[in-house]
């Protein structure tokens, strides 16, 4: 089994000789975090302001956070209210550095593994560019109609001036005090969390995680919600645990950050799982190296890199956040939109 980072044991079971060797690194990398943000807070870098409002859904930690599917709930959720939306994003594992719109033909390739789950979960405009001002403009020319540009994991991206900032946060770290990377998990310090529009909690188990950080942040709480798996070949069949056949075997594999997270919830779902495989995060599962098992369960975010040919005994979990209070409602208010309208009152004088 291959582990998906080398340093995420110690980031979430520090050990005492590799901390005293990482933490000087660990403030260099937040000196450099500061000027860099603080060249921008000043004008001296200029961020660039777009025709439309921009909404950032990111995080402080180095994956994991389950950022996707809240923006994947949010988009949804915006849309049902009659808003026109478009998704930016660096389009990270992609192969290519061009400008990329994405289309029904899109590969993981071309955009990259989440920026693509997230165009086929919600079917919305999506655009991939290393400036994501570069994919918005992209995506605006194409699709003028565009009320809101969402910035998937655009938080330390300054060059794109923002409207509204969301950290997705894990619960299970409300109560840490995570280090600076290399020596912790974060891109930037905790202070930076005095500064954004709303905080996530994502797979909060109630609200008591509000208390671990008193901001003047609005406070939200996200679970995901796994439905039945279905085959990868036929989506139209799906399996539960107990229609299983008394002798199958079962295995799970994925390329997630924070992989045990995806193994537990199907066991807590009731699939005897007996294999596991771990791959990098964002690397692409081949189905030759896959466990020998009667049923594979994987991601959807892996899902969307296997090739159509894959073989029958491959199932993908669904997954979908559900948030607490309304997060939709919380974007509009801030940006003075009405849904179900094409008004809106764009606020250029929001902190960068």
């Amino acid at each position: 089994m291959k582990t998906e980072h080398p340093l995420a044991r110690h980031w979430q079971q520090p050990q005492p000789l590799l901390s005293l060797v990482l933490y000087p690194l660990a403030r260099l990398f937040g000196a450099i975090s500061w000027l860099r943000r603080t060249l921008y807070h000043r004008a001296w870098l200029k961020s660039e302001h777009l025709p439309v409002p921009v909404v950032v859904v990111g995080n402080l930690h180095a994956g994991g956070t389950g950022k996707t599917p809240i923006t994947a709930a949010l988009a949804l959720a915006l849309q049902q209210r009659g808003i026109m939306i478009g998704i930016v994003s660096r389009g990270y594992g992609r192969s290519g550095r061009d400008t990329h719109v994405l289309s029904p033909s899109s590969t993981a390739a071309d955009a990259g593994d989440e920026p693509l789950l997230l165009y086929r979960q919600t079917h919305a405009p999506v655009a991939v560019a290393a400036r994501r001002a570069d994919a918005a403009r992209a995506l605006l020319a194409r699709h003028p109609d565009i009320q809101i540009i969402i910035s998937d994991d655009g938080l330390q991206h300054y060059a794109l001036h923002r409207d509204v900032e969301m950290v997705v946060f894990p619960a299970a770290d409300a109560h840490r005090r995570p280090d600076l990377l290399p020596n912790g998990a974060l891109r930037e310090p905790l202070s930076r969390l005095h500064s954004v529009d709303a905080i996530i909690f994502s797979q909060a188990e109630s609200n008591h995680t509000a208390a671990a950080f008193p901001l003047p942040a609005a406070v939200f709480h996200s679970q995901l919600r796994p439905a039945a798996p279905y085959r990868f070949r036929h989506p139209a069949d799906t399996v539960q645990a107990h229609t299983l056949p008394s002798n199958a075997s079962c295995a799970a594999a994925c390329a997630i950050a924070r992989p045990e997270r995806f193994f537990h919830t199907l066991q807590q779902m009731g699939f005897p799982i007996h294999q596991t495989h771990i791959q990098a995060d964002h690397s692409a599962l081949h189905p030759a190296t896959l466990p020998q098992a009667d049923y594979v369960f994987i991601t959807e975010k892996d899902a969307v890199k296997l090739p159509a040919n894959s073989p029958d005994n491959i199932w993908v979990l669904p997954v979908r956040a559900e948030i607490s209070p309304d997060l939709a409602d919380f974007v509009l208010n801030k940006l003075s939109i009405c849904g179900n309208t094409t008004h809106i009152v764009h606020h250029t004088d929001t902190q960068s």
